[in-house]
């Protein structure tokens, strides 16, 4: 039995046009790769995606989609009418990179492998050249079963605390049904659980001064490195896998001052939201004492902890409708599918955390994320596309059963 007729996709009148899509992808690829890397050139940091943004508004205006327009933080919105308009579906691709507007975005091809690297051609600018193709496909046929909006959402990395994203849910809420997430690199990742982040900055005041001349005032350094060194004593529990991290720290002024002002940034996750609350809870009871034990030495020592980063979590079963399609399209198309990478941090995690069915999947091979040597293999991102096309389809129609 074919993936058409396993799924009912053969039933659906358009199925022929859908399928002809779909093939002609098959002989895309360098039209792809040369996508990735035209949106990879324009500088997108978290936060400062405006040249990106209107790279994507110019691409929805020619091709007439509807509702094309952009919102306060840079999402840039296209509607596909459908046959019927709710509840819809949301497919969308974050715009932003870790990477500066300076750095050098040059762009290497591996004459062996085919591979190109560049800051960012994987996360997340072939996820976006996957958005903007299928704008082309879906704007060239039939209408879908039910409004498909498309959204290239700003602000999904690091201390984004994907706001594009939940600008985009909240915008739409009332209206969706589902929602697909889409990623450049891991192809064969089917993400349907949210993991949930928490993220502070905690801060320490303190007296200071000369390092010789008021020796026994107290250091903001010191009182930050003793409460750093009790967090990283919590214990966590293994399942649900739940983690820590001092990503950053800093403070003080000179080898031979004592520091006056000192900071750190704090990472917690969990699979769980119960449990992520329970180390949160840990943390700020370790703080709550620290500060009293300085209030009772009365060195003048002040903690406050600022939040800097709330990404919630949420899930389907793998038993839900959408994971078994996902699936069963990728074992069609003969993409190996990851069964490690089913949880993760990313933009499904805000629909999924207002019980919005959603995943994330990645379009091609790739490696070195977040790194300047990041690279995709441009080879399978026509499967990519067509495994999107599939699944975009199928959910369309899987939205009008009700």
């Amino acid at each position: 039995m074919s993936m058409a007729e396993s799924m009912g996709l053969d039933k659906l009148p358009e199925f022929a046009s859908i399928r002809a899509a779909a093939e002609k992808m098959a002989g895309a690829g360098e039209r792809l790769a040369a996508l990735c890397v035209e949106i990879q050139q324009i500088p997108a940091p978290t936060g400062a995606e405006e040249k990106r943004a209107d790279w994507v508004m110019d691409r929805f205006q020619r091709l007439g989609l509807t509702d094309s327009n952009r919102d306060a933080v840079q999402n840039v919105y296209a509607r596909i009418p459908g046959r019927q308009s709710t509840p819809a579906l949301l497919v969308s691709a974050h715009t932003d990179t870790v990477f500066p507007a300076t750095t050098d975005l040059a762009v290497r091809v591996d004459a062996q492998t085919g591979r190109v690297a560049g800051p960012g051609i994987g996360d997340n600018s072939a996820g976006l050249a996957g958005l903007v193709v299928l704008a082309e496909i879906l704007a060239g046929i039939e209408a879908p079963p039910v409004d498909i909006w498309l959204v290239a959402n700003s602000n999904e990395e690091g201390l984004g605390d994907l706001k594009g994203m939940r600008a985009a849910v909240e915008r739409l809420q009332d209206r969706l049904g589902a929602v697909l997430v889409l990623e450049g690199m891991g192809l064969g990742r089917i993400v349907h659980q949210g993991l949930g982040v928490r993220r502070y900055r905690i801060h320490a005041v303190a007296p200071g001064g000369h390092s010789w001349g008021d020796f026994g005032s107290a250091s903001a350094i010191h009182a930050l490195t003793a409460l750093a060194t009790e967090i990283t004593r919590l214990a966590v529990p293994k399942q649900p896998r739940t983690s820590y991290n001092i990503g950053k720290f800093n403070g003080g002024t000179s080898v031979n001052t004592i520091a006056q002002h000192a900071a750190l940034e704090l990472d917690l996750r969990s699979a769980a939201a119960e449990t992520l609350d329970q180390l949160d809870q840990q943390v700020q009871q370790l703080v709550q004492r620290q500060q009293r034990q300085h209030e009772k030495a009365k060195d003048g020592v002040l903690f406050s902890v600022e939040a800097i980063g709330d990404r919630p979590a949420g899930l389907i079963p793998e038993s839900h409708p959408l994971m078994q399609a996902a699936s069963a399209i990728l074992a069609q198309l003969e993409i190996v599918e990851r069964l490690d990478v089913r949880i993760s941090s990313t933009d499904a995690n805000i629909p999924l955390s207002r019980g919005i069915p959603s995943v994330c999947i990645g379009l091609t091979d790739g490696g070195d994320a977040h790194r300047l040597s990041e690279w995709i293999d441009p080879k399978p991102l026509t499967k990519g596309i067509q495994q999107l096309l599939y699944l975009t389809w199928w959910t369309a129609a899987w939205l009008t059963t009700g």
